[in-house]
C-alpha cells in the first residue's frame, strides 16, 4: 500500500508541475500579446504623429498649441468627414 500511496503522491507532483508550467505559458502568451498590442499602438501614434507634423506644418509647436490647432479644425473635418472614415459603433 505505500507503494501505491508513494506512485500517487509522484504522480500528483508530476501533475502539478505540469499544470504550473502550462500556467506560466499562459501567462507568458498573454504579456507577449499585450507587449504586440502596445508596440502596435506606439508606432500607429508616431506615424499619426508624423502626418500630424506635414500636413499641418506642426514641428515647432507645443502640445498644447497642437491641441488648440486641432480643436480649431475639429469641428468641420468631423462634420465634413466621409462616412468609410467614420467610426462603424462608438466606443
Amino acid at each position: 500500500m505505500t507503494t501505491q500511496m508513494q506512485k500517487m503522491l509522484d504522480q500528483q507532483k508530476r501533475l502539478e508541475a505540469k499544470i504550473e508550467r502550462q500556467d506560466f505559458k499562459l501567462r507568458q502568451n498573454k504579456y507577449y500579446e499585450n507587449q504586440r498590442a502596445r508596440k502596435a499602438r506606439t508606432r500607429r501614434l508616431i506615424q499619426k504623429g508624423a502626418l500630424l507634423e506635414k500636413y499641418f506644418q506642426a514641428e515647432n509647436l507645443s502640445l498644447d498649441d497642437t491641441e488648440e490647432l486641432l480643436k480649431i479644425f475639429a469641428d468641420y473635418v468631423n462634420a465634413k468627414k466621409p462616412d468609410k472614415f467614420k467610426k462603424d459603433q462608438p466606443s
